[in-house]
């Protein structure tokens, strides 16, 4: 029932419920101040054993007597309740003024001794009050701050003020980081944008309270923030108890809205949960014969209606799908395969008919389905509608089969970007998690619909466009090019899609093709793979008055890592949600850090180096590599590769992969940057130059720039070059840049810098030739 101190430029006109929402609060409060304390507490073991069910994790870090600072994030109206009933001593809350002022709090306010705070009193009232604080401190009692100022209506933890620095200035007391976890989704947080009014989606509310080990007074408030944060990622391990592995998330949404749209293509118009289910399930049952045996089941089909379908029946029968990348090459395609141990792969004739590729063990879908039987037909209706879930498993699966979250998702195969794919094991948790993860932050409801165009080999095409709307209740909308713009726009346009994730690339392909009108029921453009160019950016959000929300993930971590998301506004409140140029905030759960890349030790806030991952969704490792596997993950942390920094309010900007980074000289020259100030001299949106590195027998290394110009275009690019004030190592020189009819590009839009290097590297040995 608090709300801490706001800013007064984040003020809200009043963010407390009204209506009958109030004079149920007002109620509450009245009933509480009648209460003594132990009466209070009483209470609360009452309504954390009904309503909600508390779990206390590190209560030991509280000193038992003596002053301390408990330093929270804010997910609810109730967190003060809750973090009383964590603890055995009584808790003084500092309080926003406007908030312990009210019917509906003050009389709790002041039996708890709260100390109200307002940023709305002069300077001198403001430092007074904080004083208090600290005072209380000295005094030997336990003092709270919820140090995001207010309630998160973003679903990201917010930035952590610096009020509660000044009250633990100079005072011999510890900061006790603490994280509330689960109570997000509850009637009293912020989940489906609005308080209260909306039905619980459990009771009893799992709701863990953690304390984090003392940290001296004198730490900073991106330091305390960064540790709730950590504790934030423990306590996903907590969920599992209440999470389900895909299939059985597959089987619940289909009995909780069977005749909701769950998915359509271009030539299937509609097919509901509970259709996709019964259909998963005759599959499944026909493709036990062929795939007998068999713990790896290689599928070859695009992001359509049935790839979707097929894919739920492997996890339905137990088996692990390895959805196989068709846009490399057969030898490829064949290594993978060997290394998985894949037998048979399930394609489509159609698909073979506009690819084609020849593997070992096809077997193609449309003779697998064909001619089916009415009782066939019966049982899967039956099995669907009625038997228990662990029923379906069992006769899909076998009896001995008993899958669990920890059991293995599926194989991804790494896009080979930047070498030989790896296999990156995925577990149910991995991606579950990372769903709950995305769920929270773009509060997804039943009238959503994803645009799904990346493939199903691509690990955001898995996770979030085949796994995400059964897991979440929505639709999704399958593709399987998504350079074809003009599809792409009539589907969004045909079925209100309110969600598309794409890359730059395939944002530019969609400015030149699709109507503003085809985009209007877009609520979030979300791109990543490759880094957002501003200039791509401003000119999407000018042509269709939506702002593109940069994101960032990797195959290592199922994928999503940071991302970010809408605002919250009122009149002179504001939560931010996006920064433009960064990658976004890391979802909830989820703890980055920024090390030296030479000698791992942790950077000062601010400063670019190499990005560390922990989190449930950080992958089991890489299939048949222990030895890889152990060089990108150490205690639990994941070292992606990438270059990025952190600022002070927890979002992250990349600069590039340490691989596309070249030594010149002792330098660390960045070759995105570059990529960036050519695209700006010569004025385009679209991606006209590649930067890379060959072999130099002087530097080691050297510049090499694939383009797409012609020669008088080139010219102008060059002589802005010569006059940009850039360090000499940054300008390639006239006879580094190689002109090619276009740029290699993966099948999942990012563009293909082994094969950058490999053109750059033929084309140098041939001009170096010609010169001796």
């Amino acid at each position: 029932m608090t709300e801490a101190y706001q800013p007064a430029s984040d003020r809200s006109a009043d963010p407390r419920p009204d209506g009958l929402g109030s004079l149920f609060f007002i109620a509450l409060g009245q009933a509480l101040s009648v209460l003594p304390h132990w009466l209070l507490r009483a209470f609360l073991w009452l309504l954390t054993h009904t309503v909600y069910r508390l779990r206390v994790t590190g209560g030991d870090n509280v000193p038992a007597s003596g002053g301390a600072l408990l330093v929270c994030n804010h997910l609810s109206f109730l967190d003060g309740m809750l973090l009383t009933a964590a603890t055995r001593r009584q808790v003084r809350f500092v309080m926003y003024k406007g908030i312990y002022d009210h019917p509906v709090v003050n009389p709790w306010a002041r039996m708890t001794r709260a100390i109200s705070i307002s940023s709305e009193l002069r300077p001198r009232d403001m430092i007074q009050a904080l004083r208090k604080a600290r005072q209380a401190v000295l005094d030997g009692d336990l003092v709270c701050i919820f140090a995001e100022g207010q309630i998160t209506r973003i679903g990201h933890m917010l930035p952590f003020r610096r009020g509660f620095e000044r009250v633990a200035k100079g005072v011999d007391a510890p900061i006790i980081p603490v994280h509330l976890d689960g109570a997000w989704g509850s009637i009293f947080s912020f989940d489906q944008g609005r308080f209260l009014w909306k039905i619980p989606w459990q009771i009893p509310y799992d709701v863990g309270v953690s304390f984090g080990r003392p940290m001296p007074p004198a730490s900073r408030s991106y330091e305390v923030r960064q540790a709730v944060q950590e504790l934030a990622t423990e306590a996903y391990q907590h969920r599992k108890q209440k999470m389900r592995t895909l299939p059985r998330s597959l089987v619940r949404g289909a009995r909780r809205h069977p005749f909701r749209l769950l998915m359509a293509d271009a030539s299937t118009p509609r097919v509901t949960f509970i259709s996709a289910l019964i259909k998963s399930i005759y599959l499944a049952r026909r493709l036990q014969r062929v795939w007998e045996g068999q713990r790896f089941v290689g599928i070859l089909l695009p992001p359509t209606v049935g790839g979707a379908l097929v894919n739920f029946a492997a996890s339905l029968t137990g088996k692990i799908p390895v959805n196989l990348n068709y846009t490399t090459s057969e030898s490829t395609i064949t290594r993978c395969m060997e290394q998985a141990g894949v037998r048979t792969v399930v394609t489509a004739r159609a698909f073979l008919e506009k690819v084609p590729l020849k593997l070992p063990g096809m077997v193609l879908l449309e003779e697998v389905a064909a001619k089916p039987r009415l009782h066939e037909k019966l049982m899967a209706a039956l099995m669907a509608w009625t038997f228990p879930v662990q029923a379906i498993e069992k006769a899909l699966g076998g009896l001995t089969f008993s899958p669990n979250l920890d059991d293995l998702a599926t194989v991804i195969f790494s896009s080979g970007s930047t070498g030989e794919p790896k296999g990156v094991m995925l577990t149910h948790f991995n991606i579950v998690s990372n769903i709950d993860q995305m769920g929270q932050v773009f509060m997804l409801n039943k009238h959503d619909r994803v645009m799904s165009i990346l493939p199903l080999f691509h690990a955001f095409g898995y996770t979030v466009l085949l796994w995400l709307p059964p897991v979440l209740g929505i639709g999704s909308i399958y593709h399987p090019n998504p350079l074809d713009a003009r599809a792409v726009g009539e589907l969004t346009e045909k079925y209100r899609c309110t969600l598309l994730v794409a890359t730059p690339t395939f944002l530019q392909t969609y400015m030149r093709r699709c109507t503003r009108e085809e985009f209007s029921s877009l609520q979030y453009m979300i791109v990543g793979a490759e880094k957002l160019p501003t200039r791509v950016a401003d000119a999407f959000e000018e042509q269709y008055g939506l702002a593109p929300l940069e994101g960032y993930g990797c195959t290592e971590c199922a994928p999503v890592v940071a991302v970010n998301c809408r605002e919250y506004r009122e009149p002179g409140f504001r939560q931010v949600g996006t920064k433009r140029g960064k990658i976004g905030h890391p979802l909830p759960g989820i703890s980055v850090k920024i090390v030296d890349p030479e000698t791992m030790e942790p950077l000062p806030l601010g400063e670019s180096g190499l990005l560390l991952v922990k989190g449930p969704n950080v992958m089991l490792g890489y299939f048949g590599r222990p030895d890889k596997t152990a060089e990108v993950i150490r205690d639990g942390w994941y070292i992606t590769g990438d270059i990025a920094a952190l600022d002070e309010d927890g979002f992250l900007t990349m600069s590039d992969r340490l691989s596309r980074f070249s030594k010149m000289g002792g330098e660390m020259v960045p070759h995105l940057k570059i990529e960036d100030i050519l695209h700006g001299l010569a004025g385009v949106t679209e991606q006209t130059f590649a930067v890379t590195a060959v072999h130099d027998e002087r530097k080691g290394e050297r510049l090499a720039v694939l383009h797409t110009l012609g020669d008088e275009e080139l010219k102008v690019v060059l002589d802005r070059l010569a006059d940009e004030d850039l360090p000499a190592l940054w300008k390639p020189r006239p006879n580094q840049f190689y002109r090619v009819e276009a740029l290699p590009y993966l099948g999942t839009g990012k563009i293909d810098l082994g094969r950058v290097r490999q053109i750059a590297r033929e084309r140098a040995e041939v001009v170096l030739a010609a010169s001796s």
